[in-house]
């Protein structure tokens, strides 16, 4: 690999033994990817936030590098912990992960990154730019903004995260090359997409078929809502390990079908009409009775206009006393609604507004026992898709009309519309 003076100074050690440690990770890195070199990089979203998600081994790196020296020469956001800071206790986290949690993000924030902890970045600070080129994890995230919005990136775990932060660097292969930026398989959109549901639900069957391929999309309605391009980023990237998406006419990497594909014919050919949808929505609902405990919507964390979008849905109505209600948000957008009036109108209803965390994140097979919860009910495609196998619950799938109505009235009726 070619390097620069400066960055042969850091893998030689003259910047301080994290540095050395971080250029060592990103060299063996690019060599096993055959980059010719490293890129400077003006932010990383770090993936590894979570005590859940780092485990034991993965802390104990964080706050070694912290006490040992290392800062952040980049812009660094996290991603959601495993606690919600104030409400830790009442959603029965346990005070061992709260006292863990903090020593990670402690962790963190001593190093210079901004404690966001959120994964969708791009809607509280750290929005890259068109053709920018950063180190973020987070799979819907990583979609997300080298689909949406442009930037470059490939899917960053924890500790190439953490040394793309200490080196303000991240090997050139992958996705920053524009010649695997081109799709590979294309999917013809032959039913309506009317809400974020809809989206996941394309992106749950694309994902599922094209594994870690670039879909291109046809047929798209012209103009998406930042809640429906997130709903299908985050579910691309979690029944398939999709990185990008290209959409002609919507995405700015594909106003024609030639520029998508860079002039290559598609390798595959899919169409997703209603008899595709109603199949994929069968497979994300796992639970065929009217019982529901839980409902939950914010995956990915909910923006504004979604809380903003429940407080008109419930219309004044109360959540059913037998119901639990997580609308699983930032703390950037919480404090939006806040200020707006919508949390307290959400909690006199009965909704439960959790911040920093979500059932992934926390240990939702150690709290769901512990509050009798045993059917979840979701409006996203992702958080159904890993509610049997990681929440360790059954699950019902549907738009915000259905989790409304199940709300109210203690029982899930969508399977039967």
């Amino acid at each position: 690999m070619q390097l620069t003076e400066e960055e042969k100074q850091m893998l030689n050690g003259d910047n301080g033994p994290e540095a050395k440690k971080a250029m060592d990770i990103l060299v063996a890195l690019g060599r096993s990817f055959k980059a010719k070199k490293l890129i400077e990089i003006n932010s990383v979203h770090m993936a590894g936030s979570a005590i859940r998600v780092s485990g034991d081994a993965g802390a104990k790196f964080v706050k070694d590098s912290q006490k040992q020296g290392g800062t952040f020469k980049t812009t660094v956001t996290t991603n959601p912990t495993s606690i919600d800071p104030k409400k830790w206790d009442q959603l029965g986290i346990s005070e061992k992960d709260h006292e863990d949690q903090q020593a990670l993000t402690n962790a963190y924030k001593n190093m210079g990154a901004n404690i966001s902890n959120t994964c969708t970045p791009f809607l509280g600070g750290n929005t890259p730019r068109f053709g920018e080129h950063v180190a973020w994890g987070e799979s819907s995230a990583v979609v997300y903004i080298n689909s949406v919005i442009g930037a470059r990136t490939n899917r960053e775990g924890g500790p190439s995260g953490l040394a793309s932060a200490i080196t303000a660097r991240t090997p050139e292969y992958g996705f920053h090359l524009k010649e695997n930026r081109y799709g590979k398989v294309l999917v013809k959109i032959e039913s309506e997409l009317n809400d974020l549901t809809d989206y996941g639900t394309l992106g749950f069957f694309t994902g599922s078929i094209v594994g870690k391929e670039t879909p291109v999309f046809t047929g798209m309605p012209e103009n998406p809502t930042i809640e429906q391009m997130k709903a299908l980023s985050a579910a691309l990237a979690t029944s398939g390990t999709v990185s990008m998406f290209h959409a002609v006419g919507v995405t700015p990497e594909a106003s024609t079908l030639e520029e998508a594909f860079g002039g290559n014919e598609p390798e595959q050919t899919l169409v997703f009409n209603d008899e595709e949808k109603r199949k994929a929505e069968n497979q994300l609902n796992t639970d065929n009775s009217s019982d529901v405990d839980w409902i939950q919507i914010g995956c990915p964390f909910a923006t504004f206009d979604e809380i903003k979008e429940l407080v008109d849905k419930l219309d004044g109505r109360k959540i059913h006393e037998d119901i639990a209600f997580w609308v699983t948000t930032s703390g950037q957008m919480y404090e939006m609604a806040k200020n707006s009036g919508h949390i307290e109108t959400l909690e006199d209803a009965g909704v439960t507004i959790v911040t920093d965390t979500c059932p992934f994140m926390a240990r939702t097979p150690e709290i769901a026992p512990k509050k009798g919860y045993e059917i979840f009910a979701t409006n996203s495609a992702k958080m159904a898709f890993y509610t049997p196998g990681m929440l360790e619950l059954k699950a019902h799938y549907g738009n915000i009309d259905k989790l409304v109505n199940a709300a109210i009235k203690g029982k899930w009726e969508g399977n039967h519309e």
